[in-house]
C-alpha cells in the first residue's frame, strides 16, 4: 500500500443550537477533512481538533500544519502492508494525536474499501448495532434541561450525559434524578474541579450516576486516584488518556473505573484498539466519546464502537441532533430503541456528499 495523495479541506459546519461546556460555547465547527488516495482507492478521515486550545492544545491550525509539514513527509513514497502500520510511521512526531488520527483513519477507510469489507469488520468489531446516548450542554435553566432530556428520552436514547461546572452541578443532577429516577445518568466536568472540591463532588454520590467524567485536571491522573478513593461514583477519564501508557497508569493506580475512548485524542484506530484490549483485560469498560464530529468522524466512531469492550452507550448520536444537513449519505440515524445500525457497505459505510463538502469548504490543499 502507498498513499499517493492527501487532500486537506477545512469545512465550516454550523450547529443547530449552541453547545456549552465548562470551557466555552460552540456555535460553529471548523472541521479538517482528510481525503487519502491509497493506490487509487479513496478513504476519508476527520481531525477533531477544535477552534480553540481549550479541550486540547491542538487546534484546526496546528492540525493542518502538522499534517502538511510533518505527517505527509513521513508518508510520502512509503510502502506499508496495512493501515495498522501508519501510527509507527508517525511516531517521531510527539503528540498531535488529532492530526495523526485524521490521516490514519482515512487510510483505514481506504484499506477496508480495498478489501471490500466494512471498516468495523476490519477493526475486529463484533456488533451489528451499537448503543447510543446523548451529551447535553449546560442549559440556561433546570426547566430547559428537563425539557431537553425529555425530548432525548422520547427519541430512544439509552443514556443521558449532562455537562457540569461549578455553580451548575448538584442542582441539575438532583433535578434530573428526581424527575427521571431510573434513567442511565452521568455528568461530565471537562476538568472543571480540583481536589479541594471533594466535599461537593461527594454529594453527587446521592444521585446514583453511572459515572462522573473527567472531574479534575486534564493531565492529573494522580489526583483522580485520590478522588476515586473518596467517592462512590465511578470516575471516567477522558482528557487524561492520550495513549496506552496513560491508560495503563490510570488503571494501575486506581484513577478510574471507566475510560472514554476518542479516536482523535488517542491518535486513531490502531491506538484505540490497543487501549481497548488493555481495558478489556483489566475489566475496565470503555465507551465512545463525541467531539461534535461531522458524519465522517461519526462513521469512524460507529466502526470503533463495534469492538467487544464498548459495553456502555456512547456519545454517537443522530446527525440531525447537531446538523441541519450532514455531509454523508445516508445520514446517521438512531432507532426508536436507542441504537445505531452498523453499515454493511465497504469502508466507513457512508458516502461523502462531495457537492455539500465543496459548498462548505473554506480552504483546500493537495499534497502529492
Amino acid at each position: 500500500m502507498r498513499v499517493r495523495k492527501l487532500t486537506l479541506r477545512e469545512i465550516h459546519l454550523p450547529l443547530i443550537a449552541p453547545f456549552q461546556t465548562s470551557f466555552g460555547t460552540s456555535t460553529l465547527r471548523r472541521i479538517p477533512l482528510i481525503e487519502a488516495d491509497v493506490d487509487g482507492v479513496i478513504g476519508w478521515g476527520e481531525s477533531t481538533a477544535g477552534e480553540d486550545p481549550y479541550y486540547s492544545y491542538e487546534t484546526v491550525e496546528t492540525a493542518w500544519h502538522i499534517i502538511r509539514d510533518f505527517l505527509w513527509p513521513a508518508l510520502r513514497g512509503r510502502e506499508f502492508s496495512s493501515a495498522s502500520e501508519v501510527g509507527d510511521m508517525f511516531a517521531q512526531v510527539r503528540g498531535h494525536n488529532m492530526a495523526k488520527a485524521g490521516v490514519e483513519t482515512a487510510i483505514w477507510d481506504a484499506e477496508a474499501k480495498q478489501r471490500n469489507i466494512p471498516l468495523a469488520k476490519l477493526l475486529g468489531g463484533t456488533r451489528e448495532e451499537i448503543s447510543s446516548g446523548v451529551s447535553i450542554g449546560i442549559q440556561p435553566s433546570i426547566e430547559a434541561l428537563i425539557t431537553k432530556v425529555e425530548k432525548e428520552l422520547a427519541a430512544g436514547y439509552q443514556r443521558i450525559k449532562i455537562k457540569i461546572k461549578p455553580g451548575s452541578d448538584i442542582e441539575p443532577a438532583r433535578a434530573l434524578r428526581e424527575r427521571f429516577p431510573r434513567i442511565r445518568l452521568m455528568v461530565d466536568a471537562n476538568s472543571a474541579y480540583t481536589l479541594e472540591d471533594v466535599a461537593l463532588l461527594k454529594q453527587l454520590d446521592a444521585f446514583y450516576l453511572i459515572m462522573i467524567e473527567q472531574p479534575l485536571g486534564h493531565e492529573d491522573i494522580y489526583s483522580h486516584a485520590a478522588l476515586q478513593r473518596q467517592i462512590e461514583t465511578p470516575i471516567c477519564l477522558d482528557e487524561c488518556i492520550h495513549d496506552y501508557e496513560h491508560a495503563r497508569a490510570a488503571i494501575e493506580i486506581g484513577a478510574c473505573k471507566i475510560i472514554n475512548m476518542k479516536l482523535g485524542r488517542v491518535g486513531g484506530h490502531t491506538a484505540a484498539r490497543k487501549i481497548h484490549d488493555l481495558c478489556q483485560s483489566k475489566s475496565i469498560p470503555v465507551w465512545c466519546g463525541g467531539m461534535l464530529e461531522s458524519g465522517i468522524g461519526r462513521a469512524h466512531n460507529i466502526a470503533m464502537s463495534t469492538l467487544p469492550n464498548f459495553i456502555l452507550p456512547g456519545d454517537v448520536s443522530a446527525s440531525r441532533r447537531y446538523w441541519s444537513e450532514d455531509i454523508i449519505e445516508p445520514e446517521v440515524e438512531v432507532t426508536p430503541r436507542g441504537t445505531i445500525r452498523v453499515p454493511s457497505a465497504p469502508g466507513i459505510g457512508y458516502a461523502p456528499r462531495l457537492d455539500r463538502i465543496e459548498s462548505l469548504t473554506k480552504r483546500r490543499e493537495v499534497l502529492e
